[in-house]
């Protein structure tokens, strides 16, 4: 259903360190630069067929989270959900939430989840879900 997501940071350099090690947990390389049409630079994770995008607002104000948004990170397994938790903590993210765990999903089944906040506060989840 989705093809891409972009979040906006104000330190894009240091906005790329951070998910470089946060997604190559994900198995996702290294982001391809690519400059709008009007010179701005931005970086773009291709992973899996789909695509997080890095860029500075295209309107000079700092960037700003969505406030009750979060964006979901698909992972293989319950490790994974915490080995994403744990580069994003070690690479400066913030945990929220409750531990990197289990958590009844209901009609959904069991999920493995994991909360934290980017460099720029934007809210992360990791996900597996089981069976």
């Amino acid at each position: 259903m989705f093809s891409h997501v972009m979040i906006g940071t104000d330190d894009l350099e240091k906005s790329v360190k951070f998910y470089e090690k946060v997604l190559g947990v994900l198995g996702a390389g290294a982001p391809m630069m690519h400059e709008n049409a009007t010179g701005q630079t931005r970086a773009l994770f291709n992973h899996d067929g789909s695509i997080l995008i890095l860029t500075n607002p295209i309107n000079d104000e700092p960037a700003s989270c969505a406030n009750g948004s979060t964006i979901g990170l698909r992972c293989n397994s319950p490790e994974q959900v915490k080995a994403l938790h744990d580069a994003a903590v070690a690479a400066g993210g913030t945990s929220i939430e409750d531990p990197p765990g289990p958590r009844d999903g209901g009609a959904l089944g069991t999920l493995h989840l994991c909360y934290f906040r980017d460099l720029d506060g934007h809210k992360i989840c990791g996900i597996h879900r089981a069976g």
